[in-house]
C-alpha cells in the first residue's frame, strides 16, 4: 500500500485524547482537556435554537451572515478601538482551529520560515508544515514564561514569512506585556514579516489585565490576522464559530484557502454570535471575572496540598511544579499516577513542547464547576496525604 502523507501521519494521538481516554477509563475527574462544564448563556443557546426551527438552514454566504461580520467589526471598535471594515476585513470560520489552517495555507509558501513560540497549542506545528512551512522554534518556560528577547530577534530573518502569536498563551496562562509586544511588533516590520495571532482567550485575562491586539501597535494595522473564538468567549466550545479580522490584502488569500476547508459555518450559531458579541463588557468582565474566581479557589486548593503553583495570568489553565510533592518521576509519569491512582487527569506542560522540555510542570484546567474543582482538590489532598506518610 502506498504511503499516507507523511507530515500528518507521523503525529500520534493527541495529549489530550490520551488523557481524556486514561480518565474515562478509571472514572477520574478530567481536568486536562480545556472546556467548561456549563454550557454558555441561556439567551443565545435559546436564539440559536429558535433561529434553526425558523431558518433558512441552507448555505449562508462564504464570507459569514453580515450580522455577524457587522458585529465583529463593532467588537473590534469598541473593545480595542480598531476601525474595521466588516465587508472586506471580517470573516467567520467554522472555529479558530479553521481560522489557523485557513490563514497558514492562504499566506505560507513552501520554504517560508514560520517563528513559533513553545509551548505550542498542538494543531500549529502540523498546519504550518503542512503549509511548508518551516519552523523556527522559541520557547518560554515555567515558572516565568520570561519572554528570550535575544533568541526571538535571532529566529527572524530573510526568510521570515510571519510569526503565530498566541495572546493569551495556551497552555503558559502568560498575558504578553505592552513591552514584549511591542518588540514583537518591531520585528515584524523590520523583516517585513506578519503576524497570525490567536487570540480567543482574549476576554479571559485575570487581575486588572486588559488583553491588547498586536494589531493595535504601530505599522501592525496591515500585518496582523487577528483570529477570535465564540467557542471560549462565550463557553459554547462544540459551536466552533471563529472569526478572523485583517486587512483586505491578507485576508483575501484566507478567504481562498476557508472556500476550499469548510466553505461556511452554521447560521444559527452564527445569529447567535453576533448577539453574544452585543453584549458588551459587561459580559465580558463577569466572564473574566467568574474564572478569576475559579482559578482563584482551586490554586489555593492546590498550594494547600503542596503543589508550588505557577502565576496565571489568563486563559482556562493553572500549572503547578510537582517537585515540590517529594515525587521524582517526570510530568507524564506524575499524570498517569495521578489519573489512575488519585481519580484526578492532567495534562504534562513537556507535551507542549518539541524536545528537552522542563519535565515537572502538570498543567490542570480550572473552567469547571466548583463542586467538580473542590471533589478534585480533596481526592488528591487525600491521595498525596497517604503517598506522604
Amino acid at each position: 500500500m502506498k504511503p499516507a502523507n507523511a507530515v500528518l501521519s507521523g503525529y500520534g494521538t493527541t495529549i489530550f485524547e490520551v488523557m481524556s481516554r486514561l480518565a474515562i477509563e478509571h472514572k477520574a475527574i478530567n481536568l486536562g482537556q480545556g472546556f467548561p462544564d456549563e454550557d454558555g448563556p441561556l439567551d443565545l443557546r435559546e436564539l440559536a435554537a429558535k433561529a434553526v426551527v425558523a431558518g433558512p438552514n441552507q448555505y449562508p454566504p462564504m464570507m459569514g451572515l453580515p450580522d455577524l461580520r457587522q458585529a465583529v467589526a463593532a467588537h473590534d471598535s469598541e473593545v480595542y478601538g480598531l476601525d474595521v471594515d466588516w465587508q472586506r476585513e471580517v470573516m467567520v470560520t467554522s472555529g479558530a482551529t479553521e481560522a489557523l489552517a485557513d490563514s497558514l495555507f492562504g499566506l505560507i509558501e513552501p520554504g517560508d520560515e514560520v517563528v513559533l513560540i513553545e509551548p505550542l497549542y498542538d494543531s500549529y506545528l502540523p498546519i504550518v508544515r503542512r503549509a511548508g512551512g518551516i519552523p523556527k522554534l522559541v520557547r518560554v518556560e515555567p515558572p516565568d514564561w520570561r519572554l528570550p528577547r535575544d533568541a526571538l530577534a535571532a529566529a527572524f530573518g530573510d526568510k521570515t514569512k510571519l510569526i503565530l502569536l498566541n495572546n493569551p498563551m495556551n497552555p503558559a496562562a502568560k498575558v504578553f506585556d505592552e513591552t514584549e509586544l511591542a518588540f514583537i511588533a518591531e520585528l515584524v516590520a523590520r523583516h517585513d514579516a506578519y503576524a497570525v495571532c490567536d487570540e480567543v482567550y482574549e476576554h479571559i485575562v485575570f487581575d486588572g489585565r486588559r488583553h491588547r491586539p498586536l494589531m493595535t501597535y504601530p505599522d501592525m494595522r496591515a500585518r496582523c490576522v487577528r483570529i477570535g473564538s465564540a467557542g471560549k468567549t462565550f463557553s459554547v466550545t462544540g459551536w466552533k464559530v471563529g472569526y478572523i479580522t485583517a486587512a483586505p490584502d491578507l485576508l483575501q488569500p484566507i478567504a481562498k484557502a476557508h472556500q476550499f476547508v469548510t466553505f461556511t459555518t452554521a447560521p444559527n450559531l452564527q445569529s447567535a454570535v453576533a448577539a453574544g458579541l452585543r453584549k458588551g463588557e459587561v459580559y465580558f468582565d463577569a466572564l473574566s471575572g467568574e474564572m478569576q474566581r475559579k482559578r482563584d479557589r482551586f490554586a489555593a486548593g492546590l498550594a494547600g496540598i503542596g503543589f508550588d503553583v505557577v502565576p496565571c495570568q489568563g486563559t482556562y489553565f493553572v500549572s503547578a511544579d510537582v517537585r515540590a510533592l517529594g515525587f521524582a518521576e517526570d510530568d507524564v509519569a506524575f499524570c498517569r499516577r495521578i489519573t489512575t491512582e488519585a481519580g484526578v487527569a492532567a495534562v504534562p506542560v513537556s507535551a507542549f513542547y518539541t524536545a528537552d522540555a522542563v519535565d515537572h510542570f502538570v498543567r490542570f484546567c480550572f473552567c469547571k464547576r466548583d463542586e467538580v474543582l473542590d471533589a478534585a482538590v480533596e481526592r488528591l489532598g487525600r491521595y498525596f496525604g497517604a503517598a506522604m506518610t
